[in-house]
């Protein structure tokens, strides 16, 4: 709990209601969206505004006090579980869409905003913000932001890092930091903008953005292919790209996982594929038109069992919720769902997909992968029990040989989760020591007493990397 002295200065900046250090609502944040993962603050407190985030920082740097920032708590990398104990500064009531400029084609908003908001917000006048990760209905822009959130439409439209533009943070001395703006072009210096973003609430507390939009898509259009063979729906992916066509959507479902969406929704999954594509495509009616068709003829020529392509907005809902609803099939199945998020080059799926197979069944685990084929990050998903040691034991096993496969294939340990607490024993594999202490060197430069969400991203002990041939 907090002492009675830093309780009374945290009352003075944002009132009594809003510093609790009660037991509820401690518990109540100390853990986020990751399973497995739990510890308990010293006490929570929720700003309105910038200068109410500034009074906290010089406080809590006063009294060596650590700082986690957090939104919504959806993130999947054990990102705003406060280890260290400390304040949880809860940005939700930050939540204000500031402005659409329609002349420069921005948007600018607070960090406690919900990602949905804004797409509709903007879609309303025709403008179209891409970045669609699948907590959007509840994550924050903030937490988007902290996290480089990706999305399904990454492969067309990149990442939340494409699109950030500006930036106002608090830094833990509480002085702001302001970076970019409504600007095309700016080469002032070291783009402290995209350093800020997907460094986790490590460096700074965003307390506002400013992304660019670009205007709504005339039309769309979805389709979905069958395979029967896992290297022929994985060949597809790559020869669509190879045919210089980038669709907005291009995801993967293994058969594990057709099979649960299945019997969860009812809405006509072929429980006997190998794999599903799920494909959309958005733009001029008449590019969508001709991509689609393209598509689909390659597809057939790839030996897909089935092509259909929707022919109503209902249609295409219905099979975009095969995919969305993925994560909530999957959780019926056992008391414990762990998420991951191991990217490879799209070229290299069917290898992934083949070592996680095997790894799966080496360890006796149900494993289930879907993702965004287009740009080859996939999700294999472990249905397990945290209860039981003995099994959670094997699924940590397994996940570093998964970890390991992904980086021999020249890929990634994390495509869009982020690192945090869950994955910071395996950032070395991927970065190098001398990649390790150039990020321990920036960290030192912005947050010099190691103040801001402490224990994530850098490890005090790296785990051995066991190469498994």
């Amino acid at each position: 709990m907090l002492s009675t002295e830093v309780k009374r200065e945290l009352q003075a900046v944002v009132g009594p209601d809003d510093v609790r250090d009660d037991t509820e609502t401690r518990l109540a944040y100390s853990y986020d969206a990751t399973p497995m993962y739990q510890a308990m603050p010293d006490g929570v407190v929720f700003p309105e505004s910038t200068e109410e985030v500034q009074a906290i920082m010089k406080i809590a740097s006063r009294y060596r006090i650590p700082i986690v920032g957090r939104g919504s708590g959806s993130n999947l990398s054990a990102g705003t579980v406060p280890v260290e104990g400390g304040l949880v500064m809860v940005m939700t009531k930050m939540n204000r869409l500031i402005e659409i400029d329609q002349e420069n084609l921005t948007a600018t908003f607070q960090p406690g905003l919900i990602t949905k908001q804004l797409h509709e917000a903007v879609e309303r006048i025709g403008l179209f913000y891409p970045p669609d990760p699948g907590s959007m209905h509840v994550s924050t822009l903030g937490g988007n932001i902290a996290e480089c959130a990706g999305g399904l439409r990454g492969l067309k439209y990149g990442t939340t890092k494409d699109y950030v533009i500006g930036l106002e943070a608090v830094l833990p001395s509480g002085d702001i930091l302001r970076t970019g703006g409504k600007l095309t072009k700016d080469v002032a210096g070291y783009d402290l903008t995209k350093l800020l973003v997907g460094s986790e609430g490590t460096l700074a507390i965003i307390t506002e953005a400013t992304v660019k939009l670009l205007p709504l898509p005339e039309d769309r259009r979805v389709m979905v292919a069958h395979f029967s063979d896992l290297y022929a729906a994985a060949r597809t992916v790559s020869q669509i790209i190879a045919e210089r066509i980038i669709p907005c959507t291009l995801e993967f479902l293994d058969q594990g996982t057709i099979r649960v969406i299945e019997d969860y929704a009812k809405i006509g999954l072929p429980a006997d594929m190998a794999a599903i594509l799920l494909i959309e495509q958005d733009g001029p009616t008449s590019v969508v038109e001709r991509d689609i068709e393209r598509i689909a003829e390659i597809c057939r020529q790839a030996k897909a069992a089935h092509v259909q392509v929707a022919q109503s907005r209902e249609e295409e809902a219905q099979l975009m919720s095969a995919r969305r609803s993925a994560l909530s099939a999957l959780a019926r199945l056992r008391p414990t769902t762990i998420l991951e998020d191991a990217t490879v080059p799209r070229a290299a799926i069917a290898p992934m997909v083949e070592q996680i197979n095997r790894i799966k069944e080496k360890y006796g685990l149900q494993i289930c992968t879907f993702g965004h084929a287009g740009d080859g990050n996939l999700h294999p998903t472990c249905m397990t029990d945290a209860r039981d040691r003995e099994e959670i034991e094997r699924v940590e096993k397994a996940f570093e040989e998964i970890f390991d496969a992904a980086i021999r294939l020249g890929g990634t340990i994390t495509g869009e989760h982020g690192v945090g607490l869950a994955k910071a024993p395996f950032l070395e594999w991927k970065v190098g020591k001398s990649g390790i202490e150039v990020m321990k060197g920036i960290k030192k430069a912005f947050d010099p007493d190691g103040l801001l969400n402490p224990g994530k991203m850098f490890a005090k002990e790296t785990r051995r990397r066991v190469v498994i041939m």
